[in-house]
Formats: structure tokens, C-alpha cells, sequence
């Protein structure tokens, strides 16, 4: 890349150089300030891709000519180099500037099923599992097509990775898509209709016997590698796998309340674990679980989630009634249900 960067003229570098902040300042302010990385992801790839256009419009009148991003396109026969390596990940951040529903639709897939999905892992973690989806992408037209010097681009491996890893992890999840109506739908139909639909397009557009030309194949790789991932990656995060609650609310009544209730929230790394800041002795079946709810529940969701798991498997130290979950207006309380006198915490 730095061979070519020499040859830019001063519009082509400084074409260049937007680029590279238009994708990567969405990140790093989520980054910085916390924010949702699904929707930061979004407005990058969107800001990326309209500083694409405005290059096709500048060639148009002979200002630019060189192709300002040929060298971080994934080929196959150059990704063998010892270089090629960051191909795999910033073919992810490139799209056909004469395709905009191909960004388009990326956008509209990491944004309705990467957003509930984020909720549900958390910034980091769901961080980590896009860009396994992404590579998981690039590694299967790397691998399907070891010897040819197509290039790939685009953020489909990892919108298609979003719906494997929600597959194997919260599948009964309901989440607003545009399925035929805009309307909130079971991951599990959503996340197997893509799936069935690509492996249908795949054998029917290129059949088995061209095994080269496997530009859905890219999208499955994705998936299939995200889905398998998952487990992992979800281990020990803020909401484990396979609860049953209908899924992260999206709705802005419901995003409000959340927020007043998450000024009020107890800081919980000042009051101790639940067993021991009252006297108890903290049950071993509960230490990994009580160690995540310390640890992972900054927001109303995840707190509610870690002690709702929590109550399902304690009882009171005091008088061996079942615990349950009260929520209040500065959050949820584990609490004895005979008398609060016996356990109520935070």
C-alpha cells in the first residue's frame, strides 16, 4: 500500500486520508465514549462508502485516476504474501461504489440484528464476533478460490457471521426486520431463511461442479464461522446463552426508562457481592455467576439478567425461601420474598 500511497497526486492522498477517518473515527469514538459498535459500524461503512462515490464523480472529471483502494481488496493470490494479511479484514470496509444496495443491505443487516445482538454480548465481545464473521468471510473466497486473482469486498461475511452468532446463541430472540413486513421476528427463522437462501443461490447459480466461484459461499463462511465461535465468545458475558425474555427492547419508552433507571443504579463494585456484603457466605455454585454479575452490569438489561439467573438458583441464606427479583426505580434487587429484612441487596 505504501508503494502505491507514493504514487497519489495531492487530491488522491487527501481522498485517501478522508477515508480512512470516515471509517475509523465511527470506532474509535465508540470506542472512546462507550457507544453502540453496531451503530458506529454502520456510520462508518456509510461514510466510507459515500467518499467511494465521491471519487467515481471526481474521476469523471479527470481528477483523480488511480484506484485509491485496489490494494486492500482481498485476491486471493496476493493475500498468499506475508502482506496480505490485512486484506482479509479491510476487504470489510470496502464496497462497489456502483452497487449501493450492497452497502446498503450490509448496513441494514449490522444494524436491526447487530444492535439487539450487541445487547445481548455487550461492546467487546460483539465486537469480536463481527470481525470473526468478516474474516470468516475473506477465509472462505480465500480458500475456494486459493489460485485466483478475483478480489473480494464488502461487510457481507460479517452481517452474515451477526446472524450465525445470534443463531447459536439467543435463536428465540424477536427482533424488528423488513421480512416481507416490518415486523419483529424469531432469529431462528430469520437466521435460517439467509442461510437456506445463499446455500439455494450458491448451488443453483454456480452448481457443484464450478466449486471456484464462491461469492455466496464468502457469506456462509461467515456464518458458519460466527456460529461456532459464539459459545466462546459469549462465555462468562453480561447475559448468558439461550434465556427466554423475547429478546433486547428497542422501543424509545422503553430506552428512556432504562436510562432513569440507570442514573439511579447502585455501583455495585461498592457494596460487595450479594452473600458477603450481608454477612453470608457466598454458595460455590454461585461464584462464577456472582462474579459476572459484578463484573458485566452496567446497564438495567444485564443486571436484570445476571440476578434473575442468580435467583433461579439461591435460596435465602436466612430462612430458605426461594430468592426473587424486585425492580425498582434504581434498579433490580435480589430479595427474599418472606421478608426483605433477610436478604435485599444492593
Amino acid at each position: 500500500m505504501a508503494a502505491q500511497f507514493t504514487q497519489f497526486s495531492v487530491v488522491e492522498s487527501c481522498l485517501f486520508v478522508v477515508w480512512l477517518i470516515a471509517v475509523l473515527w465511527p470506532l474509535v469514538y465508540s470506542y472512546r465514549h462507550k457507544t453502540s459498535f453496531a451503530l458506529s459500524m454502520t456510520v462508518g461503512l456509510l461514510l466510507g462508502y459515500l467518499v467511494q462515490v465521491i471519487w467515481s464523480l471526481l474521476y469523471n472529471f479527470d481528477l483523480v485516476s488511480l484506484w485509491l483502494w485496489s490494494d486492500l481488496w482481498m485476491v486471493p493470490t496476493e493475500a498468499k504474501q506475508p502482506s496480505g494479511w490485512i486484506t482479509f479484514i479491510s476487504a470489510g470496509f470496502l464496497h462497489s461504489q456502483f452497487d449501493a444496495t450492497h452497502v446498503l443491505g450490509n448496513i441494514l443487516v449490522i444494524s436491526l440484528v447487530g444492535i439487539p445482538l450487541e445487547q445481548r454480548l455487550g461492546r467487546n465481545r460483539f465486537a469480536v464476533v463481527y470481525f470473526i464473521g468478516l474474516v470468516g468471510g475473506s477465509l472462505a473466497w480465500f480458500m475456494f478460490n486459493i489460485d485466483s486473482s478475483r478480489p473480494a469486498l464488502g461487510a457481507s461475511g460479517a452481517a452474515f457471521g451477526l446472524f450465525g452468532a445470534y443463531l447459536a446463541g439467543w435463536p428465540k430472540d424477536e427482533i424488528p426486520f423488513p421480512l416481507i413486513l416490518i415486523r419483529k421476528w424469531p432469529v431462528f427463522y430469520l437466521a435460517l431463511i439467509y442461510f437456506g437462501l445463499e446455500v439455494v443461490r450458491a448451488y443453483s447459480t454456480y452448481g457443484l461442479e464450478r466449486p471456484s466461484d464462491v461469492g455466496h459461499m464468502a457469506h456462509l463462511g461467515g456464518f458458519i464461522l460466527a456460529y461456532v465461535m459464539l459459545p466462546l465468545v459469549a462465555k462468562g458475558g453480561p447475559v448468558a446463552m439461550g434465556i427466554e425474555d423475547g429478546g433486547p427492547s428497542s422501543s424509545s419508552e422503553v430506552i428512556n426508562r432504562l436510562r432513569q433507571i440507570k442514573k439511579q443504579m447502585t455501583d455495585l463494585s461498592e457494596v460487595g457481592n450479594p452473600w458477603e456484603s450481608q454477612g453470608y457466605e457466598l454458595p460455590k455454585k454461585l461464584r462464577e455467576s456472582v462474579k459476572s454479575l459484578m463484573e458485566s452490569s452496567d446497564e438495567p438489561e444485564t443486571r436484570l439478567a445476571w440476578m434473575e439467573h442468580i435467583a433461579d438458583l439461591s435460596v435465602c441464606p436466612e430462612c430458605g425461601s426461594k430468592l426473587g427479583v424486585v425492580e425498582r426505580s434504581d434498579g433490580p434487587h435480589l430479595q427474599c420474598p418472606k421478608s426483605p429484612e433477610h436478604f435485599n441487596w444492593p
